[in-house]
């Protein structure tokens, strides 16, 4: 979980090689009315957010094996729709703004604007249950720490 440009797929992806599962990438659960607000510059609100993690919730229930979700997960209440009667655990991906903006004005091929970032960061809630990573690192690091937290 984090704000856009955190690493969500990229470490999602190494960390579903690592344990040999599957990975998903919650942004291909996005409707299109989503996707054309993110493109607009328009953030999207809890209306807008509820259907999108439900799906991605339906999914994951559907599954018969664990699994990596990518996904910004950003208030306590998100991770609630996300995680309904699931075992999740969830990593935040956590670095500063100035790190991920500039990851962002990089970032070719995706609908999220760099401009909405800072209404993620404000979005963004914490809580117990997230487990922090520090992203200013490279992959390889990211993942062993998280492995090292989940076990």
């Amino acid at each position: 979980m984090g704000v856009s440009g955190c690493g969500k797929s990229t470490i999602g992806n190494a960390l579903a090689d690592q344990l040999n599962i599957p990975f998903i990438d919650g942004d291909d659960f996005h409707s299109q009315a989503n996707v054309n607000k993110m493109s607009s510059g328009i953030p999207l609100n809890d209306n807008d957010r509820k259907p999108w993690l439900q799906s991605i919730n339906t999914y994951a229930k559907e599954c018969d094996t664990d699994l990596i979700v990518a996904c910004s997960a950003l208030k306590k209440v998100y991770r609630t729709w996300l995680s309904k009667d699931l075992n999740a655990k969830f990593i935040l991906l956590d670095g500063s703004f100035e790190l991920i903006h500039e990851r962002l004005r990089n970032r070719t091929g995706h609908f999220m604007s760099a401009q909405l970032l800072q209404s993620q960061f404000d979005t963004l809630e914490l809580s117990k249950e997230c487990i922090a990573i520090n992203i200013d690192q490279e992959v390889e690091g990211i993942v062993k720490e998280i492995l090292n937290k989940i076990e």
